[in-house]
């Protein structure tokens, strides 16, 4: 148990941190799968969807979320799918 009183507060920021990491990283997957469905059904809906998941992508990067060649990846792989659709 925490002893200290920055110890204590380390456990709720970290708390904090946690869960709006996972907040994020719960929007980022939504994002990911509306784009590989939409792929699927086709039309000019799946390149948005690309589009803003790719964004999503990014930004979960760069805030550290998810590292950044899984991001690259998970672009990489969507685009191809687009691609061959």
């Amino acid at each position: 148990m925490a002893n200290t009183k920055s110890s204590k507060k380390s456990i709720l920021t970290s708390a904090k941190q946690t869960a709006r990491n996972k907040a994020a990283r719960s929007a980022l997957k939504t994002a990911v799968r509306k784009a590989e469905k939409a792929v699927v059904t086709g039309g000019d809906e799946a390149k948005t969807a690309i589009i803003a998941s790719q964004s999503a992508l990014d930004i979960a990067a760069k805030k550290g979320i998810i590292h950044a060649n899984t991001a690259a990846r998970k672009k990489s792989r969507l685009t191809k799918k687009l691609n061959a659709a």
